[in-house]
């Protein structure tokens, strides 16, 4: 590994943590000796990298710290291309698109020492199929959870009774062939997984859920946990 490369992946596992990192730590990390790190820490800060700590304590990076410009190494970007490839699967072309642009403007600011790595990855997924192949649009269930917005629900059962909700959307999951809106739905006055093939049709409302993001997915977290508690059996 470069010392450029290895000075940007120290930032990196910095970057990440929210404890300080010791030497140790590092130097485990990225394969190099301690006394390797102690240098590298040291040209951090010499080049004004806030770093702070010292060794046997551990380092830390100032949380405002402004990383420089789109800098990735070959193992970030062969797990970029797999992520792409894996959405690819999913059959969801709106993601997928998203997807493939994000690879394209990784291309357009990569130094050309690092093309190869996008051109001929190292790493791949078996061709096949898509796992979901459905053309169900979820752009505006992915707004609605981004925004915090209820959504009007036209659903189909799996008997074939049509209803009509009000649901306050949670995740946009997926699961083995098929996608999942998961969301609180006020007329059962609980969590439900609603099958995105069978949505008939969906209105995204101006009216706003009231709870925070994270305050909807701890709940529903705490439901699936007590959901799958009840599902074990007795021993």
């Amino acid at each position: 590994m470069r010392k450029a490369e290895r000075l940007f992946q120290i930032i990196q596992i910095l970057r990440r943590s929210s404890r300080p990192v010791t030497a140790a730590q590092l130097a485990n990390e990225l394969e190099v000796a301690k006394r390797t790190i102690y240098r590298d820490i040291a040209h951090l800060i010499g080049q004004r990298v806030p770093v702070d700590g010292e060794a046997g304590f551990g380092y830390v990076l100032d949380p405002q710290y402004d990383m420089p410009p789109l800098m990735l190494t070959p193992d970030e970007i062969e797990a970029v291309l797999l992520g792409v490839q894996m959405v690819e699967k999913l059959g969801d072309a709106a993601i997928t698109n998203a997807a493939k642009d994000v690879i394209a403007k990784i291309t357009s600011t990569l130094p050309g020492d690092l093309l190869p790595f996008i051109a001929e990855p190292a790493v791949s997924l078996r061709p096949g199929d898509s796992i979901g192949g459905s053309m169900f649009d979820t752009r505006p269930l992915r707004r609605a959870i981004r925004e915090g917005r209820k959504i009007k629900l036209e659903y189909c059962a799996v008997d074939g009774e049509v209803t009509h909700r009000i649901v306050w959307p949670v995740l946009l999951g997926y699961a083995d062939a098929r996608s999942l809106l998961i969301a609180w739905c006020e007329s059962k006055q609980a969590f439900r997984h609603f099958r995105t093939e069978r949505i008939l049709d969906l209105e995204v409302l101006e009216e706003t859920i009231g709870l925070s993001k994270r305050t909807l997915r701890q709940q529903w977290r705490q439901f699936r946990e007590t959901e799958l508690s009840e599902s074990r059996p007795t021993p």
